[in-house]
């Protein structure tokens, strides 16, 4: 009796299995490393106006900050590949033996995705109400005579803040005259 060895159908060998589930941390590593190199090639890439004074311009931060992320991406393999490994979450106030609360994660989810949409056409203020509202909602908080109130309030001063204080500029929407 015979038997082929060229067979292509045979799963991978358990050595080779059994390393990549041992260093699965290679794909925090190799998620570092792209964006890394994305935000390098960002700043690097990006268009300064020649006319700027000073050591520290808009791409000091993301040279540093891409940087960064290469060189923790490196030692963080260096590390997983000589046997380090990562502690699994004991979680204090988590109780791992429940499933993931997939309907909070997917009501989060969709007030960000709302508040992106609803940013330009409403601006900053009404947008961000509206997601600080949401995401208490999402979060398990029902006080509907308190919740709209303080969203509002916090996406005003956050508003006042960035816009008039710091100078960045927020869509403000129908509200722009107003304020």
């Amino acid at each position: 009796m015979t038997t082929s060895t060229t067979d292509t159908t045979r799963a991978p060998a358990p050595g080779r299995r059994s390393w990549l589930r041992d260093h699965s941390e290679l794909g925090v590593c190799a998620l570092l490393l792209a964006l890394g190199v994305l935000v390098l090639t960002d700043a690097l890439t990006m268009d300064v106006d020649i006319t700027q004074r000073g050591p520290v311009g808009p791409k000091t931060v993301p040279i540093v900050v891409g940087a960064g992320l290469l060189v923790i991406a490196a030692l963080l393999a260096v590390d997983v590949l000589r046997g380090g490994r990562g502690q699994a979450e004991t979680g204090e106030d988590v109780d791992l033996s429940e499933p993931a609360d997939w309907r909070t994660v997917l009501l989060l989810a969709g007030v960000f995705l709302g508040a992106a949409v609803l940013i330009e056409p409403l601006g900053f203020p009404v947008a961000g109400a509206l997601l600080f509202w949401g995401a208490a909602f999402a979060l398990g908080s029902r006080r509907t005579d308190r919740d709209p109130l303080i969203a509002a309030v916090v996406s005003f001063v956050t508003y006042a803040v960035f816009n008039n204080l710091l100078g960045v500029p927020l869509p403000g929407g129908p509200l722009m005259g107003v304020l």
